[in-house]
Parts: structure tokens; sequence; C-alpha cells
């Protein structure tokens, strides 16, 4: 018998591999990256202190309206997070894809934040 391979287990040990290694610091936090099949979610963190500090989703009110789960909007998601970054006066953080493979929906998100002005 065949079983089917459950790939958001697969992608979880990932991003657990990938977590032993990636942490955010005051200096240095982490800009964390969330992709459903809808939407798409950015936050920066600091592990040190455990605190979100800056958020952004195509869910939010700006966002909403205009884009969906596409690269479109993982672009504006990116952008957006770059700017609430710059208000909040982080400009270095560390990319934690989550897991997933860094193409399509999560390259777009990571190459609009890093034009908004964030250096990873």
């Amino acid at each position: 018998m065949i079983k089917k391979i459950n790939s958001n287990v697969a992608r979880l040990a990932r991003h657990a591999r990938v977590r032993k290694k990636v942490s955010g610091t005051p200096e240095c936090p982490r800009l964390c990256v969330y992709r459903s099949r809808q939407n798409i979610y950015a936050q920066i963190i600091d592990d040190t202190a455990g605190n979100t500090l800056v958020s952004a989703s195509t869910l939010d009110a700006e966002l909403k309206a205009n884009y969906g789960g596409n690269k479109e909007a993982a672009k504006a998601v990116g952008a957006l997070i770059a700017k609430k970054a710059a208000e909040k006066g982080i400009s270095e953080v560390v990319f934690d894809r989550g897991g997933y493979v860094y193409h399509g929906r999560v390259q777009e998100l990571a190459e609009a934040a890093r034009e908004g002005g964030l250096k990873f």
C-alpha cells in the first residue's frame, strides 16, 4: 500500500531544522514568512523577548481589497513589512522562509522587502 506523504509535516521538519540555527535578536530580528493557500503573512520577531515587532499580511485593510494569495500580493506584503519596519527603526533582519521553497510567493515577498530597505 502506498501512503501519501503529508507535505506540511515535511515543511514543519524543515522549519524546525532551520530554526535551530536562525534566531532573532533585538539588533537583528527574524523576518518569518507563513504561506497559506489563500494568504501570505510576514512577521518581524524578537526571539529573545518573544515579541512580534511588526506584522503584515494580505488580510490587512490596505491590502485585502486588492490582492489574494498570488505573487503580486506577496510583493505588496513585502513592501508593507519593509515600510512598517522602517517606521519602527528596524533596518536589518535575518530571513526565515518557514520551511517553504525560496521560490514564487516567498521569493517575491523577500525581494520586495529588500527593495523597501530591509537588509538580510
